[in-house]
């Protein structure tokens, strides 16, 4: 399945961002779906604080799963994965204006005020699913070899 299409369906299946991201990528990096799902449940909406945006996590999540060191002394592996980490960053930011989850919604979801004007404006349901199918986009570029 495309992963845009994934990770839009499991947003749509009320997981979050990072999870719908990361999951959507998982199977093919060798990472059971569920496993993944289960890793990325606590990235969700700047990690309950309105920080990092959850789909950035969950694509950052797909790159040190592609290239993220796991060998001592496997320095190649490290500035890899640290190099696609601010590639993808950049690239989020350049097309999204931010990737802090505060800043993309306008409103501090750290308050109930903030939530409430999220969820008046629909921003959870209309505006987070064009985030998830950007952050999905922009790994699945940087993943390609």
């Amino acid at each position: 399945m495309n992963n845009v299409k994934r990770s839009l369906e499991l947003f749509e299946y009320k997981f979050n961002c990072a999870q719908s991201v990361f999951a959507s990528f998982s199977e093919e990096l060798g990472l059971d779906e569920k496993q993944a799902l289960k890793i990325g449940g606590c990235f969700g909406s700047g990690m309950r604080k309105g920080e990092v945006c959850g789909a950035c996590t969950g694509a950052l999540m797909v790159l040190g799963l592609k290239y993220g060191q796991s060998e001592v002394g496997d320095i190649d592996s490290k500035l890899k994965s640290d190099d696609a980490c601010v590639k993808f960053l950049e690239e989020f930011e350049s097309k999204n204006g931010s990737y802090i989850c505060n800043e993309l919604l306008g409103c501090d979801i750290r308050t109930k005020e903030g939530v409430e004007y999220a969820l008046e404006n629909n921003l959870f349901t209309d505006f987070c699913p064009k985030m998830v199918e950007s952050a999905t986009l922009i790994v699945g570029e940087l993943i390609k070899d």
